[in-house]
């Protein structure tokens, strides 16, 4: 990978702003520019869970915190003139693909308008000098073929989940093209990453968070999918990729303009009956118990995403092979669970993975 420490130099002092930086990637990355010397803005709801990591990690103390939602074209406008930042990375979100099914007016207010409504704010922002937009590996039509997606194929999506992100990819592309491509100070990037793992989500309708719960309860973890492979990465993966693109923008925006795959190896795939036997031999406990699903919603079985972009261009690779994101994010919890600090938890494993830092 690049020299992170002096891709990491470059944030010192500079006015980022993050939308979602209560969920949990967003935590990690609001945590982590902070420790590199960033002045932080974060506008995003409160956190979902009662526990959480943006709670954990004391980060409304920390940063600029805004609590709006992003559907909200007013409080988006106001806060981007308000703080006038340099990089803006876009996560808000909602991110989960049954809670579509639930409420998929919600969704797409969300995830297409609520987008819409960040890349206008961006538009009207002189200041904003680099711009990275978090969609999701699943805005690719996903056919389950055994190879990896790459940015130039269709998108598309079933489900509802699937289906505004591939819609806000669209929006993205309409803007870059018609708006940003003109502004020679600019730049902008929409970013697709696999399943993110690690220590600090609680959210429902996930693997690992689904595992700890069924855990703390001393209740057996149901597995309704578990067959299902997913491009598996530690948090801080993607992240990395974010920081280094963004700065890449920063530099050269029109060379680095467009869209970007961040995510493991297309060779190492593990199912999530195999993640959750790993999960449990590190905690030490837990039993699993499969269960038929208890509706028709269509989740995919196989999906994976071509990583050469970012490989061969930006030089970013993985750090950490699935041994060490499943133990790292096994072990973060376990520390938890076991009354250690989450705050140094957290800085602990950054530092393990950005030794550059120390």
């Amino acid at each position: 990978m690049n020299d992170m420490k002096e891709i990491f130099k470059m944030y010192k002092g500079k006015r980022v702003l993050v939308t979602g930086h209560t969920g949990f990637k967003g935590s990690w990355l609001t945590f982590l520019l902070k420790e590199i010397g960033a002045d932080v803005m974060g506008l995003g709801l409160s956190p979902a869970t009662p526990v959480n990591h943006f709670d954990l990690l004391g980060l409304d103390n920390k940063i600029k915190h805004v609590v709006g939602d992003i559907s909200d074209p007013m409080i988006v406008s106001k806060m981007m003139n308000e703080f006038q930042p340099e990089f803006v990375f876009h996560l808000a979100a909602q991110a989960l693909v049954r809670p579509s099914y639930v409420d998929p007016a919600k969704t797409y207010l969300i995830n297409v308008m609520g987008s819409v409504n960040v890349l206008d704010a961006v538009r009207n922002c002189q200041s904003v000098r680099s711009l990275v937009y978090i969609t999701s590996d699943k805005c690719y039509e996903n056919v389950e073929w055994t190879w990896g997606y790459r940015e130039n194929d269709r998108l598309g999506g079933r489900d509802p989940y699937s289906a505004s992100k591939a819609a806000a990819e669209i929006v993205f592309s309409s803007y870059l093209r018609s708006f940003f491509e003109s502004r020679s100070s600019l730049g902008a990037a929409s970013t697709r990453a696999g399943n993110v793992i690690g220590g600090g989500d609680w959210a429902l309708d996930r693997i690992v968070p689904d595992c700890i719960r069924s855990i703390e309860n001393n209740e057996p973890i149901l597995l309704r999918n578990p067959n299902a492979t997913r491009p598996w990465q530690h948090v801080l993966e993607p992240i990395s990729g974010y920081l280094l693109l963004a700065a890449r923008l920063y530099e050269d925006p029109k060379y680095w303009s467009g869209s970007w795959n961040f995510g493991p190896s297309t060779n190492e795939v593990h199912t999530v009956e195999e993640v959750t036997k790993i999960i449990i031999s590190h905690l030490g406990k837990g039993s699993i118990k499969l269960i038929e699903p208890q509706s028709q919603i269509h989740e995919a079985n196989l999906l994976q995403l071509n990583c050469d972009k970012a490989n061969q261009q930006l030089g970013w690779h993985p750090r950490w092979n699935p041994a060490l994101t499943f133990k790292a994010t096994a072990i973060w919890y376990k520390n938890i669970m076991e009354g250690h600090d989450p705050i140094a938890v957290t800085r602990s494993q950054i530092y393990e993975f950005f030794p550059e830092l120390l």
